[in-house]
């Protein structure tokens, strides 16, 4: 199964030359147990618990740090799979064990088994470091929560977090969706799109009125995670993207990276491939020192490898190439952005783009340009706004149950579900302490037509009719057409929200209008231009700046293009507008 997988080959991978990654676990290490529970829950064959005591010997032998647990319809009854974990911890103590049934107990073996291998591959260390953290705390006397950041966007205690390790697997980048819904909010925007771009790759969201969409359909590497996470489309782009020419002629951007070390050559530690960040520099985009000063950037350097490894093969002017260089990664991002946008229903153009992460800011209005964007929204610190985003998220945590059949809607047996479900959320809120008065609870439902392979999630109604309308619309929305034919509810699941207080926020004292700390020259299409410089942290709520120009601060750079102009909102984030559509 696990060797198997699906029949489909990524979105943008040649059929032809693809080839499938190896399996997460090989075949010596596939150990079998006697038993058999049907698709409904029934028992069709007892569990033989010798063969469990065979299969832990066999572990024992091979010397394992960690054992997941898979048997076939689990989800539909739990009890075979639930005592062969608790016959393996008495066998095995110290091994950590993972049982599906406590990482993903919805239907589909195959993503159902890659989670549950995921959780186990990263428990021991992951729950090793979460128990001494905890240790350290309280011989420290520390009695704040000690809180962890999952992909669904929320955090959650350490108990959660041993227990299933794999849901931490993307929060980095949820954390900067967080931050980035947060800021935006402050300044009174609620649908954005936010485009976090660092070092190596760019991550991608669209949030609608404030909410961040979540997903069962995510990736960790070549592998799908159908865990609970933050709806993100990520690509290959960033500061350290490799610009090279291939053999045909073409200049190709990504997805490789010149990585942390040695780095862009702009950064002087002895790398020689031709970068974003080094076309940056060429076109003077980036001031002669980062970090506040601390770091210089080689421009010499810059220059010399953009020359090497895209002027020269190409005949273009250093300029030109650099510029073809970010041409090329803007282009690519957009692709991106398209998908979480116009592929799903949305017009871009009715959006705020959020541009954040070290190298966000430079491509902010750029991007904007190319969807037709016309406000773009630069962070008070937007290379570290995924920090800032731990501080704004609230406790969160998600409780499914797949159906033991798919098969009309039935609101009486749902209901049923339902209550078993948000019993099991407020047993968790109230192991996190949740006060009654700050818990939130969503009902969601996984329904399809008779006869897909996928299935459409919509928020739960009161009636089968409002159910089947909701899931008749968002069909429409997500492909374009509805169908007359019967609607089967798969998977039900239970949300919940348990809000955390809301962090201080500084406020801007009004400005005295901004002022240049100086007027590097700029490159652009129509001739070098000599732009203002401002240092970010003068600026106060009010402060207007006229584009072209250029906004240092110590963890980021803004570039605001020609055309566009900006105003600092008393939060600290800077509201670029243009009126060029």
């Amino acid at each position: 199964m696990l060797t198997i997988g699906r029949q489909d080959i990524p979105r943008r991978a040649n059929y032809l030359a693809w080839v499938k990654p190896a399996r997460p676990v090989p075949a010596s290490r596939v150990l079998e147990v006697k038993e058999r529970i049907g698709a409904g829950g029934v028992v069709v064959e007892a569990l033989d618990e010798a063969s469990v005591h065979t299969a832990a010997e066999a572990c024992r032998a091979l010397g394992v740090e960690a054992i997941a647990v898979c048997l076939l319809h689990s989800f539909a009854n739990p009890a075979h799979e639930r005592r062969v974990a608790e016959i393996l911890r008495e066998k095995l103590p110290g091994i950590a064990v993972t049982a599906s049934v406590d990482v993903l107990p919805v239907v589909r073996e195959y993503e159902r088994s890659l989670a549950t291998v995921f959780n186990a591959v990263v428990m021991p260390g992951v729950s090793t470091y979460v128990s001494r953290l905890q240790d350290r705390l309280d011989g420290e006397k520390v009695t704040a929560p000690l809180l962890f950041m999952q992909s669904n966007g929320g955090v959650a205690g350490g108990a959660t977090i041993r227990r299933a390790p794999a849901l931490t697997a993307l929060s980095g980048p949820a954390a900067g969706v967080v931050g980035a819904r947060d800021v935006a909010v402050a300044c009174g925007f609620k649908d954005i799109i936010t485009v976090d771009i660092g070092g190596t790759s760019a991550d991608i969201c669209l949030i609608k009125d404030g909410k961040i969409s979540l997903t069962q359909r995510g990736q960790v590497g070549e592998w799908p995670l159908p865990l609970p996470m933050v709806d993100m489309v990520t690509i290959g782009a960033g500061g350290g993207s490799i610009a090279r020419v291939d053999d045909a002629g073409a200049l190709t951007v990504g997805p490789q990276s010149a990585g942390a070390e040695p780095g862009p050559a702009a950064y002087g530690r002895g790398g020689k491939a031709a970068t974003v960040t080094d076309a940056h520099v060429v076109l003077g985009h980036l001031p002669a020192k980062l970090l506040g000063g601390r770091m210089a950037l080689d421009a010499a350097a810059a220059g010399r490898a953009i020359d090497r490894k895209v002027a020269g093969p190409l005949g273009l002017t250093r300029e030109a190439a650099a510029r073809g260089v970010l041409a090329i990664i803007d282009n690519n991002m957009m692709g991106a952005l398209r998908i979480v946008s116009v592929e799903r229903g949305h017009d871009p153009r009715d959006f705020t783009l959020v541009p954040f992460g070290g190298a966000g800011p430079l491509h902010g209005c750029a991007l904007a340009g190319l969807l037709g964007i016309t406000r773009v929204l630069i962070p008070p610190a937007p290379g570290v706004l995924c920090a800032d985003g731990l501080l704004a998220a609230d406790l969160k945590a998600e409780f499914s149950r797949t159906l033991p059949k798919a098969g009309a809607i039935d609101m009486d047996a749902a209901g049923a579900i339902y209550a078993e479900l948000e019993h099991q959320a407020d047993d968790w809120l109230t192991a996190e302490a949740v006060a009654a008065g700050d818990r939130q609870t969503a009902l969601i439902a996984t329904l399809r037509y008779h006869g897909q392979g996928g299935e459409v999630a919509i928020g739960w109604a009161d009636s089968k009719a409002e159910v089947e309308a909701a899931f008749a619309a968002a069909h429409q929305s997500l492909y374009g057409f509805a169908l007359e034919a019967p609607i089967e509810l798969v998977t039900l699941r239970v949300e919940v929200t348990g809000r955390m207080p809301t962090p201080p926020r500084p406020v801007l004292k009004a400005g005295a209008g901004a002022k240049a700390l100086g007027r590097p020259a700029v490159h652009f299409v129509s001739g070098k231009v000599d732009v203002p410089l401002f240092d970010r942290a003068t600026l106060g709520a009010g402060d207007r700046i006229v584009g072209p120009a250029i906004l240092s601060q110590l963890d980021a750079t803004t570039l605001v293009l020609p055309g566009w102009q900006g105003e600092v909102h008393p939060s600290g984030a800077v509201l670029l507008t243009t009126d060029v559509a």
